[in-house]
């Protein structure tokens, strides 16, 4: 890289060299029982899912994903990424999650499946990211500071 650069087509000569040889290779990630594992986060929820081959159906904490999330909305976000891969009704999914509320705990689970799936399936990877279903939500609850109520309310302001 000491030599300088004296025209263009150089520039673009060199640019074609350098992202043709470090393209990432994404390989399949799967243990002894032919399932795919992955860690899906969202505010305080860690969701650990396992996807496997099979009719489609989904276990959260032992319980059927009806039982454990009841709001039809948290269901449809739990499909979101099977279904966006075009995949819906061909895996079960186990997951254990903990931590959190129901609603960061459904996202922490479609994270996790949409991470389980690209590792079962590298060419889903494309479809998955436009979709940014593997991007982590890390928005997190503000931490409280010493003199207000809250993280950011004031103590209510008394002139006598």
């Amino acid at each position: 890289m000491s030599e300088t650069m004296q025209s263009l087509d150089q520039l673009a000569a060199l640019k074609t060299t350098v992202t043709g040889a470090d393209a990432p290779t994404y390989t399949k990630k799967v243990d002894k029982f032919g399932r795919a594992y992955a860690t899906g986060k969202r505010k305080d929820a860690v969701a650990r899912v396992w996807i496997k081959p099979g009719a489609g159906k989904i276990m959260v904490n032992a319980r059927e994903v009806e039982v454990y999330f009841a709001r039809p909305v948290l269901r449809m976000m739990i499909q979101q990424p099977l279904v966006a891969a075009a995949r819906a009704g061909q895996y079960d999914v186990i997951c254990t999650v903990a931590g959190g509320g129901l609603s960061g705990q459904a996202g922490a689970v479609r994270h996790g499946i949409s991470k389980a799936l690209t590792n079962f399936e590298p060419e889903l990877r494309s479809v998955l990211k436009k979709g940014g279903f593997l991007t982590r939500d890390s928005r997190v609850v503000e931490r409280k500071k010493y003199g207000k109520a809250k993280a950011r309310r004031s103590f209510q302001f008394s002139k006598r």
